[in-house]
Order: C-alpha cells, then sequence, then structure tokens
C-alpha cells in the first residue's frame, strides 16, 4: 500500500496591477507630495491673480471669455511641466524606485501610467480655468470693463487641454531624459528659449525654425482654418522637443539600475 505524498501548494502569482490602477497611484504620487501641493496651489492661485489684471491692466477688447481662458491658464504652460519632471526625478531622489519597480518589473507601463495622470491633471486644470475665466467675464460685465464675446469655440478649448497635455508630458520626457531635478527643469526651459533666439539671428535658420520652433508651430494650432502644412510644422516640432526626449528617456529608464 503506497501513500499519496503532498505537495505543497505555491502561492498564485500576484495579478497585475491594471493601468487605471497605476494611472489613480501615479496621480496621487504627483498631488500628494509637499513640492506637488505646492505646485498645485501655485498654478491655482496664479488663474485667480490673473483675474483682477485682466479686469484692470489688459486692452479692453481682450476681455472676453477666451481671453480670460488665456490668463487663467498662464500657470499651467509654466509650472505643470516641472510637476511631470517631478512625478519622475523624485522617484529616483526619494528612492521610491525600489518599491515602485518591485511592485511593477515592467517600467514602460509605470512610464505610461506617470503621462495618463498628467494629462488628467492638465485637463482637470483647463476646467477649472474655463470656471474661473467665467468668473472673470462675469465680473467684467457687472463693472462694466467688458462687453466682450461670452462664446469660446469647443475646438480652442480642445487645443487648450491638448496644450496642457503636451507640457506635462514634455515634463515627464525631460524628467526621464536627465533624471536631475534641477537640470531637467533649467533645460525644459533653456533649450527652447536658446533655440528661438537663435533662430531669431542667424538667417539661415529662419526656414528651419518654422518647423522646429514650437513657438511659432504649435500657436497655429489656435487658429481656425488650420492646414496640413500647419499641422504637419506642429507635428514635426513635436517629434524634436517631445517625441524624442521621450524615447530616449524610457530607454534610459529602462537601463538604469535601481539601487
Amino acid at each position: 500500500m503506497t501513500t499519496a505524498t503532498a505537495v505543497p501548494a505555491v502561492p498564485a502569482e500576484p495579478a497585475r496591477p491594471s493601468l487605471a490602477r497605476l494611472t489613480a497611484v501615479e496621480l496621487r504620487k504627483m498631488t500628494d507630495t509637499r513640492s506637488g501641493r505646492w505646485l498645485l496651489i501655485l498654478i491655482a492661485l496664479t488663474a485667480v491673480v490673473m483675474t483682477p489684471l485682466m479686469l484692470f491692466a489688459a486692452p479692453e477688447e481682450e476681455r472676453t471669455l477666451a481671453g480670460f481662458l488665456s490668463a487663467a491658464l498662464t500657470g499651467v504652460s509654466f509650472l505643470l511641466p516641472v510637476l511631470g519632471i517631478l512625478s519622475v526625478t523624485q522617484e529616483w531622489s526619494q528612492r521610491t524606485t525600489l518599491t515602485t519597480f518591485a511592485l511593477v518589473p515592467e517600467r514602460h507601463r509605470v512610464v505610461a501610467a506617470k503621462l495618463a495622470a498628467g494629462a488628467l491633471l492638465g485637463a482637470a486644470f483647463v476646467a477649472a480655468a474655463l470656471a474661473v475665466a467665467a468668473v472673470g467675464r462675469g465680473l467684467a460685465g457687472v463693472l462694466g470693463r467688458s462687453d466682450g464675446a461670452w462664446t469660446i469655440a469647443p475646438s480652442q478649448v480642445a487645443t487648450t487641454a491638448l496644450f496642457a497635455v503636451i507640457a506635462v508630458s514634455s515634463g515627464v520626457a525631460f524628467g526621464m531624459l536627465f533624471m536631475n531635478s534641477p537640470l531637467a527643469i533649467v533645460l525644459y526651459f533653456a533649450l527652447p528659449t536658446a533655440w528661438s533666439v537663435l533662430t531669431e539671428t542667424v538667417d539661415a535658420l529662419k526656414d528651419v525654425a518654422g518647423w522646429l520652433d514650437t513657438n511659432r508651430t504649435l500657436n497655429a494650432l489656435l487658429d481656425e482654418g488650420i492646414t496640413w502644412e500647419e499641422w504637419a510644422r506642429a507635428g514635426t516640432s513635436l517629434a524634436v522637443w517631445l517625441l524624442i526626449p521621450l524615447l530616449l528617456g524610457l530607454v534610459r529608464l529602462t537601463r538604469r539600475e535601481v539601487k
């Protein structure tokens, strides 16, 4: 008579977290740190501060709903990329990568979650800025300082949201590429500015600037009736300033040793 040998049960491999769950985690990490909270507060304060400036300092023809929206988004364009940079670099400076990449070894999924979380924050700030702009336009009407338009084209709102997503995604890309908060922040603002100055002073680069200077190519997206050439110029400039840093940064992130 033989006795059966009990085979020890092999613990089941834990289920891989979904992208939605990873995005929620990254969203909390962006907003739950001291630096992240202060950046969010500064972005909100900028939107509020710009309202009285528009009321009493801007030309009357600019005191429309679209004008107030553009002013309210000033902080988003300057500070949201910094939040994207810090979402990457703080992982390494605070050594949370030991936990992040141990729980999610597929690093590209973490990057996708960071980009998705940044896009959600950008969309949320555009919605909040639209509310602030409506209040500002209402105050301008009550105070008799504006009779400008209350309407705004849906395409302009969509383009504004796209700009916010591009800003935070570019921040994530530069953060992955340089892996250092001060260096990434300085170069994010310095490199495009230096390129714009260079193209303005060197005549031979002016034609190239029409394809690679985002200050020119992306502004065309705000105009109605944008042409296919303008779309091509915008795509080319984004490939240089967003896609290439994002791909190079992803390669560096996936190859960097976690210590």
